[in-house]
């Protein structure tokens, strides 16, 4: 039987997951605070594939999907499946599946978080804390035109937004949910909510920026060779746009330190960044260009795009592959595509910083800059043979 702690990740292989898998096994917040860590995914994962270090307290579960059959199922299923799943005393709760369709989204996704608390809560009496994910879409960054534009820095305090897209929003389902799930119980939990996540993943993900951002610019970087210019891919008006940059480990780091927070942070949500100051992506452009030995420049008329720049050089990622020992399976699947780094660098093109005082209140002070976060996550990407 473990003495110390259990974290249990679900959506272990996803950015927010696999920091936070990653960050235990590293040591945070020290050596001895969890004695045991359950990385659960839905998608085959190995030990070799998941680029974490080599820890005997880490046990992998793959191929389980918390919707298939019955709540009984479930609870047998993970009981079979996890070991010493009685210990578990910290969950986080990372799962998540995509849906075009909103209403059926948000009905999926509050399902899975629902199964999957009532069937801890019950295979674990000792369970401590859950932690929801969110982003700042639940301040509205995908409405065109954005509803908070004129009510910034952005503050867990703001209200939802306006319907329709209220009700079709998966994330305050979850929350809602979550509040109900938790009433009377011993057990508290907390909501963080990052911009989007500069990190690193071991499977193919549609929200990972570095990810996209760094297969263009590895393949720019040998097409054009090193030294070459690159113009940013996006608007001036993007381009200048201030937000602030969620990196994978702040993120993980906070996640856990809330975790552990017991009733000081529960029912309560905090905003999740790298720094209190925010930055545009003038700034972070030719920091990330530089990692690739390019010089990045702002904006030009007829300047090369992500997805047609691939599309046309296709054959030179071949080259790449072969020639660097690359994975394959990076450039065309059913998952990735240029289109979350577009709308990343044109369609969000206005303010969305974070206040970051009820994260602060928590005694949570670490930072990190531009360099750091980008660079970690791309050296990470180089390591796993995905890029150059």
């Amino acid at each position: 039987m473990s003495t110390g702690k259990h974290a249990l990740v679900f959506g272990a292989s996803g950015i927010f997951g696999w920091g936070v898998v990653n960050e235990i096994l590293k040591g945070y917040p020290s050596r001895n605070t969890f004695s045991r860590v359950s990385a659960v995914t839905n998608r085959p994962l190995s030990r070799e594939a998941s680029q974490w270090p080599e820890d005997p307290r880490l046990f992998i579960a793959s191929g389980i999907d918390v919707l298939k059959g019955s709540q009984q199922d479930l609870e047998t299923t993970l009981k079979a499946q996890i070991p010493e799943i009685e210990t578990v005393t910290q969950f986080f709760f990372f799962s998540y599946k995509f849906c075009d369709e909103r209403v059926e989204e948000s009905k999926i996704n509050t399902d899975m978080i629902d199964r999957c608390v009532r069937a801890i809560e019950k295979l674990s009496p000792v369970l401590e804390h859950v932690i929801l994910p969110s982003g700042t879409k639940w301040y509205g960054v995908h409405m065109m035109p954005f509803p908070n534009e004129d009510n910034l820095p952005l503050r867990e305090s703001h209200p939802r937004i306006p319907e329709p897209d209220r009700s079709d929003l998966f994330y305050y389902h979850q929350h809602d949910r979550l509040n109900t799930l938790s009433e009377g119980k011993s057990w508290s939990w907390s909501n963080v909510r990052p911009d989007v996540i500069i990190g690193f993943v071991p499977n193919n993900n549609t929200y990972c920026i570095v990810q996209s951002m760094g297969v263009y610019l590895s393949l720019y970087a040998y097409v054009e060779g090193k030294g070459a210019k690159i113009a940013f891919p996006g608007t001036g008006k993007s381009y200048r746009n201030l937000c602030n940059d969620s990196s994978q480990d702040i993120v993980a780091r906070f996640s856990i330190h809330t975790a552990l927070g017991g009733q000081s942070t529960n029912r309560r949500a905090f905003n999740v960044a790298d720094n209190r100051l925010p930055t545009p992506w003038a700034y972070r452009w030719p920091v990330i260009c530089e990692f690739f030995g390019l010089k990045g420049t702002g904006p030009e008329e007829g300047s090369p795009q992500p997805g047609p720049y691939i599309a046309n050089h296709k054959e030179q990622w071949q080259e790449m592959v072969k020639k660097f020992g690359l994975k394959d399976g990076h450039l065309e699947n059913n998952i990735t595509s240029p289109v979350f780094l577009d709308f990343c660098t044109t369609i969000m093109d206005f303010d969305r910083q974070l206040d970051l005082s009820e994260q602060r209140s928590t005694g949570f002070t670490e930072e990190t800059d531009t360099k750091e976060a980008w660079w970690t996550a791309l050296e990470k990407f180089r390591a796993a043979k995905v890029i150059v």
